[in-house]
């Protein structure tokens, strides 16, 4: 395969510059505060560089947030296949190590909410990209944790899922409010609790 012209390199260049600087503002200020000028001056790009990638700013909110959570989902299976195969317990350890992460992150100096339930809150509409964008994130976050939970073993890995869900979108949402990490930390003893009974017999 031809390596890309440097015409193609630039332009892809430009391209995720456009991307970083919409993603640092959009976190920041939010979606529809940050305007087209603002955007594209803080990336040093042209307005025709913004519609040669994208049909509109929707469409670019989109992008952003596909290419991050794809970061996310990439962090999170690194943290859960870095857990030893031959680690006592290694089903529920590998929950835990998503929980691991989600403290990491709360305590993150660039931490600013989730950018996917915000988008959900700027975009109420089920047909704008920017929502779906953000419920295809949260549904593949779902999969991932239905995938853990039955490799648990326990009876009903769907519930189970759900309700470690609950506690990492719940977790994320109270630190942001009170720019506190602290509700990692809960959640995971919440979420070790839950594993638990998951896991004991009815009866045992």
């Amino acid at each position: 395969m031809a390596p890309p012209s440097p015409a193609a390199g630039a332009a892809s260049a430009r391209r995720e510059a456009l991307l970083d600087t919409a993603l640092e503002l959009f976190s920041r200020e939010g979606y529809r505060a940050v305007g087209i000028d603002t955007l594209l001056q803080q990336a040093g790009v042209a307005k025709m560089t913004l519609y040669k990638h994208f049909r509109s700013k929707e469409e670019l909110i989109a992008a952003v947030l596909e290419r991050r959570g794809a970061a996310i989902v990439a962090e999170i299976v690194a943290r859960v296949e870095a857990v030893p195969a031959d680690a006592p317990e290694q089903a529920r350890a590998r929950l835990l190590a998503v929980f691991a992460w989600l403290e990491d992150w709360l305590r993150s100096p660039g931490f600013q909410g989730c950018l996917f339930a915000k988008a959900a809150g700027e975009y109420p509409q089920s047909e704008e990209a920017p929502r779906q964008a953000a419920t295809a994130f949260k549904d593949h976050c779902r999969e991932l944790l239905e995938q853990l939970c039955t490799d648990l073993g326990c009876a009903d890995p769907v519930g189970l899922a759900r309700q470690l869900e609950l506690l990492i979108e719940g977790a994320a949402t109270v630190a942001f409010l009170r720019r506190d990490p602290a509700p990692g930390a809960a959640a995971t003893r919440a979420a070790a609790v839950l594993i638990d009974a998951a896991r004991t017999p009815v009866g045992g």
